[in-house]
């Protein structure tokens, strides 16, 4: 299977939420479109930051992606 992006936005809450999905033993995959775009010398604006997790994992983690979507 393969890699599905499970939230877009600000790095705060990435790191937020990938803390709760590793907290049930779920890996996940931090994207930073905003420090690649800064390293590169060039900036980004909005919702760079994204979280994925493996497909074959979504069902564990829906219940807690659900929950930190409503406490948003």
């Amino acid at each position: 299977m393969g890699l599905m992006k499970i939230f877009s936005g600000s790095e705060i809450l990435a790191q937020a939420l990938q803390q709760k999905i590793e907290a049930i033993g779920v890996e996940t995959v931090l994207k930073n479109n905003i420090q690649s775009a800064r390293l590169a010398g060039f900036g980004t604006s909005g919702q760079a930051v994204e979280v994925f997790i493996q497909e074959t994992d979504f069902s564990k983690a829906n219940p807690v992606i659900e929950e930190f979507r409503l406490s948003i």
